[in-house]
């Protein structure tokens, strides 16, 4: 007793709480996630652990280790013997050992003191306690490289919900999207090589595409062996990180070999394990391929299966859990995988099948897999005890011995109920068509079972698409969702959708696009804002948009932050686009909010905490759709970077040549702030796929019709902010998209104007000097009305044209300057002349015009915004600081006392006055080109000048310093020190820096003379310099080393590779650069300066006194009719279609693309024949099997020939030669005996149940051929259960002792009770009646009431399944019927309103609860009105031999929707418990209701002719 004490006390007041149900069972007591809530230690230890995943291989931090060496000890425990009892058997080297099989020294000191207080007797509940686990951490396989898993020893008493909050909070795996308990041979066993790779490669597969976790035995042997390697392989072949497979090994602690070095009080990390199989003996080594380790302790040593009661309850567990990901809610599924395997496989398929859960037999692997597998495709009643025992004695050939009667009776019977439930069992045949990979198979398992289970309406199919969604299986959602057996409404698509939008998943994208979701009806505003709002943290413009709403939150001096909204996300994308463009989503009005009114289907589905069907739940109103959904899907797809995403919904798009250019646009703008450089590619390279998309388009668009093409590079998109193509292409600094041959031509149009493009310069020189000659026939217009020579038009068309503009404005510009140059030079008075006056004005209309330029807004962008877009421009930069720099020397030039400093500044003006010409020059495309490189150029000669003046500073001051001494006039310092340094690189060296070329009479020795510098150091005497000349020289000719030869070469290097850079690329730099020049004087007033003041006074008096906004040209920015601009864009989507469709083929004609299309078929040839060779091998086989029971039948013909032959007297017994061998006759006879008549009846299936509900007792196990009583069953033995039913008065006895079974009147009225069976009178034997329906495995009267039959009533309720308009819904041609269903407390089940019959009642009490009391006469009259559609013996689990339920079923049908008897009963049903549900549900063989029910539904639906 002191040692449970002592024991007590270590365990903390926390375990309590993590640990309730430590004593009772689990399987009654099932975890909930909410469990988590109320444990204070996994609440605070959730919040420490870092929220990113770890993979198994990688070490724990420090932080970790602190947080796992707290808290594990904490909650998780392990058991230990606290009393050592010698045990009949010894160890393997023949010593002592205790009763729980450890050595005296493995036990506690205590353990081997005299037994006081602890009995003589062992007994593991006394004496095994639990105590804080000492063993957990990393584990590394010692000698198999870097191989580390995780650990932890757990008591078998651990609750699930501890292991898993272990798992997923501190080993810091995410929550499964499946889980696979992989189960069969704990040996080692061979398979078929290709079997055995289809199966590995196969369950890797469906583990890395669904992110599922394995669990297996976790040791080196076996199945877990062969799942080991599998795991194994993947590594070695998979050339990422991102595929890590979660392997989970659930092994017994007891059992591992070398657990000694896992044990360590503080955690070990890691934990060196060595994998010796050699000495392992009797115990196992943990496989080293498994990434986490359970291991299972129940205090004893070297006993196997501990660990799998622990292993059911942490499956069932973690199957119960809702993993939400994507946006898709859905419990995590759970298939069971089944290789070879034992006695004890044969219960865990059993226990799986039982539970509901799916397996996959693999055939072929060998025992209990390939005794299932051969048995799977026959009928039930087919499946017989010879039968089993035959494929027993064939695959268990070793061990066939030890199989006794009994336990192939057992063995028959869970196999016959394995089989029964074929929605539940899969078996996966090597060869077998469609299922050729393991993978396919098990997802077909789970969405069969998932398929065949009970549901309301469409629940089924929805469970069944989020399944396919969380996995990640497009291939499976084609082949087994979206079949001909359920039509898809596209609303019923929409969660689903956007939970494949936000996961990222683009291929089912695409298939729900292809199944008929619409985006108009999809994507509504509250729709993009959960979108926005469940953006990845991670993405930048998730980032982006916090930003704004930090400072919304400032703004507004709030604590709260406001939520995302549409017009947060439209700023950050007006920064992206440019301020050119329109807010794509202007911030409504509060009243304004718009609602969604779309019906989308019950589905849970929630992401990070919001509920997306909530979205669809809104209170009726007016629905506002965006006004272009593909736009927004887009824009919400690419500033996520999501590539296949973002093309899939490209290709949806209308506007597509604006869309791929602002999609670039962003993409540059959003690669600018992204900080990591792999995703910074990512987004340029995305960009210009996108630039190329729209290149694509376009030329297409070119290619059909020149001038639509050039429509829709100058259309206003009002999808993208009243923006162009053109405008976002430029923004974007798209130079290919721009450069475009039609891009080109369209902008030569734009600068020729009205005349032709091909008209000669000199022509339009010409025409300039002399304007006459427009009259003639030399300059040609586009336009027809300006064909006639006479037209007065022709001037101002001729006049207007940017190129006519241009030169007249390079002829004024010439002018100017060479006025200026004259006035400079020539006649530069102390009073102004008329020419300098004529510059002055000159310059005003220079300056006039520079402000018109600043205020041109056209697209209403406001003052601001056109500053900053005017001084973003180098040019305009220019023309302000020559304008300053006029004015600053004119200023001075006005002042007498400044008249020289004057002139000084205004030559200085002159020369960047002068510098503006290279602006003009652009537009040549032989100058244009050598001006761009030039302004390159310019950068890295500041680069180089950096690097110049560190070596002149230098080298001058270090200069100055050796042969000046105090040299204090600045202006001599610097020409030491800079300009004598400076020029020494071009060749002139200063003679006093050598002594030999020393010449006193040209420098000052006391520095005195201004215009000399100070002498060098000199010698008193003979004036000789004193300075060390050796030193100086050796400077000087490093100085000019690094600079003559190193920075110069290295600045012509420079030079030269910017030279080769942009010379690739001049051309398209000139030509993107050339629009800025057309587009200014595309824009600029007719007349040149200094006439353009005229324009101006024409420009102030239409915008200052009449106030006409200003206006773009309608060449470069036009808005067309909406029916104009509806047949554009459709031709615009038209080439888009053939573009696509065009570069598909391209993609296909690549030579790469062709190897690959190439190895593919060549491996589907190779399989394919592999998979024909196989199936030979089984067609022969099959023959075979055929012939030799076509001789097995002709040697019993000739059997029975000789034996009539004989009884008529021809010959004798002795005389008849042998015909078949016996072993053909054994077989025959087996397969006769296992051959029942499909005709015959079935037999009850849930009265034989193995499990009786309600309790713990097992059946006996009773196959289909031994139910009858009157078939031979010696072993027949089954247990006795009859419950007390405490709340009952009238049961019979609880103990029936054959006193009280005398009293009992069978097969009459006993006193209230009815003994009566509809089918007869009934045997009696003992004193107890004998079942009608044969043997059941349970004597006694179970929890029924009664012995013999206990009489049952269930109405079944039904009415017509209408539409809204009253019409009678079909399906299949046949009417739908509905049936009153209800759920009763403490059920999961629906279930008819009906039950037992208590003695001398007419109504069953659950049927009472039903309906309301005043109604129980009513009710009756319709009974007596119904039809009965059954009447006998109701296939109860509740059945026993002794004692069965009897029920008669009545249909009450009404076939009017005005029934006043009908709006009665609804208005009487009731729920007397608030947790009773009553319903009226759509009748069809997959209604949730109990199997037995189901039986009464049909039989009312045929009587009805109604769908079923």
């Amino acid at each position: 007793m002191a040692m449970r004490g002592r024991c007590a006390k270590v365990l903390p007041s926390e375990l309590n709480k993590v640990c309730p149900e430590r004593e009772e069972n689990p399987a009654t007591h099932p975890g909930k996630m909410s469990d988590f809530e109320v444990v204070p230690n996994l609440r605070q230890s959730s919040s420490s652990v870092s929220k990113s995943r770890r993979k198994a291989h990688f070490p724990t931090s420090s932080n970790e280790k602190e947080n796992l060496i707290s808290w594990i000890p904490e909650n998780i425990r392990k058991k230990e013997c606290t009393y050592f009892v010698e045990s009949s058997q010894t160890s393997d080297s023949g010593r002592v050992v205790c009763k729980c099989g450890y050595l005296r020294e493995q036990h506690l000191e205590d353990a081997a003191k005299p037994p006081i207080f602890l009995g003589k007797e062992w007994d593991p509940s006394r004496h095994i306690q639990e105590l804080p686990t000492d063993a957990f951490g990393d584990i590394h396989f010692t000698g198999l490289g870097q191989k580390m898993g995780k650990y932890v020893r757990v008591s078998s008493d651990t609750p699930p919900r501890v292991i898993y909050h272990l798992m997923t909070q501190h080993w810091g795996l995410d929550a499964p999207n499946l889980l696979i308990s992989v189960t069969g041979g704990a040996k080692n066993f061979i398979m078929k090589p290709r079997l055995k790779n289809i199966f590995r490669q196969g369950l890797v597969k469906v583990a890395q595409t669904t992110g599922a976790w394995i669990i297996t035995g976790g040791s080196h042997a076996g199945v877990m062996k062969q799942v080991g390697e599998a795991v194994r392989d993947f590594i070695l072949s998979c050339s990422h990180k991102e595929g890590e497979i979660v392997t989970i090994g659930i092994a017994t602690w007891g059992t591992v070999y070398n657990r000694e070095s896992l044990i360590c009080p503080m955690g070990g990390f890691p934990a060196e394990y060595v994998l010796d199989e050699e000495n392992q003996g009797s115990l196992s080594c943990l496989d080293s391929n498994h990434s986490h380790f359970i291991l299972v302790d129940d205090g004893t040593h070297g006993r196997y299966g501990v660990e799998i009661p622990l292993r059911t309850r942490l499956e069932k567990f973690i199957s119960e859990q809702t993993k939400v990901k994507g946006g898709v809610a859905i419990k995590i599924p759970i298939v069971c995988v089944v290789l070879e395997g034992g006695p004890g496989t044969l219960d865990t398929i059993y226990n799986a099948i039982t539970n509901g859960t799916p397996c996959v037999i693999v055939e072929g692997s060998g025992r209990v897999a390939d005794v299932i597998a051969q048995v799977a495709s026959l009928p039930v009643p087919k499946i017989t005890i010879a039968l089993i025992q035959k494929k027993l004695s064939v695959f268990f050939h070793d061990t066939y011995e030890l199989f006794t009667e009994g336990k192939l009776v057992e063995w028959t019977k869970k196999i016959q109920d394995i089989v029964r439930s074929r929605q539940l069992l899969t078996i996966f045949r090597e060869g077998k068509y469609g299922q050729q990979d393991v993978d396919v198979a098990i997802l077909q398992a789970l969405l069969k079972a998932s398929r065949n289970q009970d549901h309301f309406g469409h629940e089924n199919w929805d469970h069944q698409l989020k399944l396919a969604v969380a996995w990640n299986r497009v291939d499976i959602a084609r082949s087994e969702i979206f079949t001909d057996d359920h039509e898809w409404k596209p609303t019923d698509l929409h969660p689903v959708m956007a939970a494949a939008l936000i996961s990222n998943k683009p291929e089912f994208v695409k298939l729900f696009l292809e199944q008929g979701v619409r985006l108009k009806e999809f994507v509504t505003w509250d729709t993009l804002v959960y979108l926005y709002d469940n953006m990845a943290p991670s993405c930048l413009f998730h980032s982006k948009l916090q930003k704004v709403l930090l400072e919304e939150r400032e703004h507004a001096a709030g604590s709260k932050m406001p939520r995302i909204q549409l017009h947060h996300v439209s700023q950050v994308l007006r920064e992206l686009l440019g301020c050119s463009t329109q807010p794509l989503y202007p911030k409504p009005k509060q009243a304004e909010r718009p609602r969604l009114s779309i019906p989308v289907p019950h589905i849970k589905l929630n992401v990070q905490g919001s509920s997306l069907r909530s979205l669809y739940r809104r209170s009726a109103g007016r629905v506002t759709f965006t006004m272009d959904p593909v736009r927004d899907l887009l824009i919400w797809a690419v500033v996520q970077n999501r590539k296949e995403l973002a093309e899939i919904i490209w290709a949806q798009s209308q506007d597509c040549m604006a869309a791929a250019l602002a999609c670039s646009k962003i993409l540059k703008e959003l690669a600018k702030e992204e900080d990591d450089t792999d995703t910074t590619d990512d987004m340029l390279a995305l960009a210009e796929q996108y630039e190329q998309k729209a290149i694509g388009v376009f030329t297409d668009c070119y290619r059909k019709d020149e001038e639509r093409a050039q429509k829709l590079l100058t259309r206003v998109s009002e999808a993208w902010g009243k923006t162009t193509c053109l405008q976002l292409a430029l923004e974007a600094k798209n130079m290919n998209f721009v450069s475009h041959g039609g891009v080109q031509a369209f902008l030569t149009k734009v600068w020729w104007g009205k005349m032709c493009v091909d008209n000669g310069l000199w022509r339009v020189v010409a025409c300039m000097l002399f304007f006459p000659l427009l009259y003639t026939s030399l300059i040609t217009f586009r336009e027809k009305r300006l064909q006639p020579t006479g037209c007065l038009t022709r001037l101002r068309a001729f006049f207007t044209a940017p190129v006519v503009i241009f030169h007249m404005n390079i002829l004024s510009y010439f002018t100017f300057l060479l006025l200026f140059a004259y006035v400079l030079m020539v006649d530069f008075q102390p009073l102004p002349s008329w020419r300098e006056y004529l510059i002055y004005f000159w310059l005003f209309s220079l300056v006039c015009e520079e402000i018109r330029q600043l205020l041109y807004d056209p697209d209403g962008l406001g003052i601001m915004k056109m500053a900053s877009l005017y001084f973003k421009d180098f040019w305009n930069k220019l023309d302000i600081c020559a304008i300053l720099v006029f004015v600053t020397g004119l200023t001075c030039r006005l002042i007498p006392s400044t008249l020289y400093p004057g002139r000084i500044i205004l030559s200085l003006a002159f020369i960047i006055f002068c510098l503006r010409l290279m602006h003009i020059f652009t537009v040549s495309k032989t100058l244009g080109p050598k001006i761009i490189i030039v302004k390159r150029m310019m950068k890295d000669v500041f680069f180089f000048l950096f690097l110049l003046a560190v070596w002149v500073v230098s080298f001058g001051v270090a200069k100055q310093a050796i042969l000046i001494h105090n040299e204090e006039r600045v202006e001599w310092l610097f020409r030491g020190v800079v300009y004598h340094s400076y020029l020494t690189i071009f060749g002139q060296i200063p003679s006093y820096i050598d002594g030999v070329n020393f010449n006193i009479d040209q420098c000052s020795p006391n520095g005195t003379d201004p215009y000399k510098p100070k002498c060098p150091e000199t010698n008193e005497d003979n004036k000789k310099p004193i300075f060390p000349e050796w030193l100086t020289v050796i400077l000087l000719c490093l100085y000019l080393l690094f600079t003559n030869i190193l920075l110069l070469n290295l600045l012509i290097a420079m030079f030269n590779y910017t030279f080769q850079q942009v010379q690739e690329h001049t051309d398209q730099i000139w030509k993107f650069q050339r629009h800025d020049l057309i587009e200014e004087y595309h824009g600029r007033p007719p007349a040149p300066p200094p006439f353009i003041l005229l324009n101006h006074l024409q420009l102030l008096v239409r915008r200052g006194l009449l106030r006409r906004p200003a206006r773009r040209h309608k060449q470069l920015k036009e808005k067309l009719e909406k029916n104009e601009e509806a047949a554009l864009l459709s031709w615009e989507m038209y080439l888009k279609e053939s573009y696509l469709q065009h570069r598909q083929c391209q993609e296909k004609q690549n030579t790469e693309q062709k190897i690959r299309d190439i190895a593919q078929r060549v491996d589907v040839l190779a399989e394919l024949l592999d998979l024909d060779r196989v199936k030979r091998r089984g067609l022969v086989e099959q023959r075979l099997a055929g012939l030799e029971e076509q001789v097995q039948q002709s040697a019993q013909a000739l059997r029975w020939i000789m034996q009539a032959l004989q009884g008529n007297g021809f010959g004798s017994g002795k005389d008849v030669p042998p015909v078949g061998s016996s072993k053909a006759s054994e077989r025959k006879e087996v397969d006769l005996e296992g051959k029942p008549e499909e005709s015959q009846p079935p037999f009850h299936v849930l009265a034989r149940n193995l499990l009786y509900p309600g309790s713990h007792t097992l059946r006996f196990p009773v196959p289909d051929e031994k139910v009858p009583w009157e078939a031979d069953f010696p072993l027949y033995d089954p247990p006795t259960y009859s419950a007390d039913h405490k709340d009952m008065a009238g049961q019979d006895p609880f103990s029936p002792s054959l006193e009280s079974l005398l009293k009992i009147n069978y097969n009459t009225m006993d006193g209230l009770i009815d003994r009566q069976s509809f089918h007869g009178p009934y045997a009696v034997r003992d004193g107890l009646p004998l079942n009608p329906m044969g043997r059941t495995g349970l004597r006694g009267r179970g929890r029924l009431h009664c012995f013999g039959p206990n009489h049952a009533l269930h109405p079944v309720v039904t009415r017509w399944r209408r539409n809204l308009d009253g019409s009678i819904i079909r399906k299949s041609l046949k009417k739908m019927l509905e049936v009153l269903v209800a759920q009763y407390p403490l059920s999961d089940v629906w279930a008819l309103p009906g039950g037992s019959l208590e003695p001398g009642e007419t109504l069953p009490l659950k049927l009472k609860w039903v309906l309301r009391r005043e109604f129980w006469p009513q009710f009756q009259n319709l009974l007596k009105q119904g039809t009965e559609v059954h009447k006998g013996y109701l296939d109860d689990p509740r059945n026993t031999d002794n004692a069965w339920v009897e029920t008669v079923a009545v249909s009450i049908h009404f076939d009017n929707q005005n029934d006043v008897e009908m709006k009665r009963l609804n208005s009487f049903l009731q729920g007397c418990d608030p947790e009773l549900c009553i319903r009226w549900q759509a009748l069809d063989k997959r209604i949730p209701v109990h199997t037995n029910h189901k039986e009464l539904l049909r039989k009312v639906s045929t009587l009805l002719g109604s769908y079923y």
